[in-house]
């Protein structure tokens, strides 16, 4: 079992970014000891304004903490000072969910895809990290002074090119998995959602598979694919990477052979949490749809699936339909835990895949 790091966590004063945050920082080990909350969190100097910054030095001193979880992207300039100031080591939202990345990563596919995704993030940093090390060393950027910031900045994208030329290879290969389940004449279908939406407990009692279940962020970086049985025939179900708010374009393009499997789906399964207030579960809707879109998934292609409606009402599952866009056709609560539900979604994935020999064997 790990030992937790204890950390101060810097964020947005609204429940939503607290909450998420937080659970940011518990998949990654960290123990949350104290929230600096700020409404403005892109301050040139710290991210922080000056006094919330001196009181975030005050705070790491008296809690003895290893290090500031900051709920936002910075630059190098903003991390090497508030590590000055601190005395600890500064991570910043996209580092904090690299780690979360690496830590799950176990197939040789999902590792280099992590592995591209911190590179690209060092990347973005090089020049300014190694002139900032050479001022005098602070947490996170010791070992760098010594180098020259061109061999430095060219070593990266060395290692960026070789770790894409590999990726390059496996895209080649699904793209002949890809064919051969043309061949078999299946339909596939894609899981995706906002992370902790329960993707891999639907996926399992879909295919009675027993893939690894957690109370926790982004449990599933590996694709798997297994057959389902459907009234009017058999399809390919497929469970994916989560999603989450802010996530960084280069993180997106990183895990781009994954990805990719849902454009070529014939049907996209969008899981949100149907526990959120209509508020978050709108906020998960837009964020999992802006990623669609970057990557190329038409949004009549998808089908809103809300998990969890064990948990909710019928009076809040009708607050929450209305929460969601207009545009929105269909909308189906499941509970995937309790097996709620599940003969409405199967329908609809039926209907959606299978509609027109459906159409034709009721005509006979």
């Amino acid at each position: 079992m790990s030992l937790l790091k204890r950390a101060i966590l810097v964020t947005y004063p609204y429940q939503f970014n607290i909450h998420e945050a937080k659970e940011l920082a518990k998949a990654a080990d960290y123990e949350v000891v104290e929230v600096v909350k700020q409404r403005y969190l892109m301050h040139s100097k710290y991210g922080l304004g000056s006094g919330k910054a001196e009181e975030l030095k005050r705070i790491v001193s008296e809690k003895g903490c290893n290090a500031v979880l900051f709920d936002e992207s910075l630059k190098s300039v903003q991390i090497y000072n508030l590590a000055k100031l601190t005395g600890v080591e500064i991570i910043d939202r996209e580092k904090l969910i690299l780690e979360i990345f690496a830590k799950r990563a176990s197939s040789r596919e999902s590792k280099l895809q992590v592995r591209l995704a911190e590179l690209e993030y060092e990347m973005a940093r090089a020049k300014e990290k190694v002139r900032l090390a050479k001022l005098g060393e602070q947490p996170g950027f010791y070992g760098l002074g010594g180098y020259e910031v061109e061999v430095y900045y060219r070593a990266i994208k060395r290692m960026v090119a070789s770790i894409k030329e590999k990726l390059m290879k496996v895209r080649k290969h699904r793209a002949l998995y890809r064919q051969r389940r043309l061949k078999l004449g299946m339909p596939t279908i894609s899981l995706a959602g906002y992370t902790g939406a329960g993707k891999t407990t639907l996926f399992n009692l879909l295919t009675h598979e027993d893939k690894e279940v957690a109370d926790s962020v982004f449990t599933t970086l590996i694709t798997s694919t297994r057959s389902i049985t459907l009234p009017y025939g058999k399809a390919l179900l497929s469970d994916t990477v989560g999603f989450i708010s802010r996530l960084p374009t280069y993180m997106i393009e990183a895990f781009k052979s994954t990805l990719e499997e849902m454009t070529y789906a014939n049907l996209v399964l969008l899981l949100l949490d149907g526990s959120d207030p209509p508020a978050e579960l709108h906020r998960k809707y837009e964020s999992c749809t802006t990623v669609l879109s970057e990557i190329g998934v038409p949004v009549e292609k998808t089908l809103i699936v809300c998990n969890k409606s064990d948990l909710c009402s019928k009076e809040e599952i009708e607050e929450k339909i209305g929460a969601l866009p207009t545009n929105i056709s269909e909308v189906v609560f499941i509970s995937a835990k309790m097996g709620i539900g599940i003969k409405t979604l199967t329908d609809l994935i039926d209907a959606r895949l299978f509609g027109t020999r459906k159409l034709i064997k009721e005509a006979v």
